[in-house]
């Protein structure tokens, strides 16, 4: 059984990791958005291939017209709060329990 609680261990921590990376570029592209950076520079065509999939969903809901602001990073950084502390502790806590 010890197989099967390293392996959930091993996953909850990289997705512990992934959820980490996400969060951060997340809070780079927003706060690059209010600096208006080159869109032809190779880090931030990066930033946003990456990022763009994650808001793109929240902003057909909430679109920024109706507002004036884009809250999509704000619904994403919620969810990568959701996934850090119930997913990935769930897991780590289920790894502990089958040991």
């Amino acid at each position: 059984m010890f197989l099967v609680a390293n392996f959930i261990s091993a996953l909850a921590i990289c997705l512990d990791i992934v959820t980490s990376v996400l969060w951060w570029l997340v809070i780079i592209r927003a706060l690059l958005s209010w600096v208006s950076p080159d869109p032809f520079n190779p880090i931030v065509q990066i930033l946003n291939n990456v990022t763009e999939p994650l808001l793109a969903p929240f902003r057909k809901i909430v679109p920024a017209y109706n507002i004036g602001i884009d809250i999509s990073p704000i619904f994403v950084l919620l969810i990568l709060l959701f996934v850090k502390y119930f997913i990935v502790k769930s897991l780590l806590e289920l790894a502990t329990r089958l040991k």
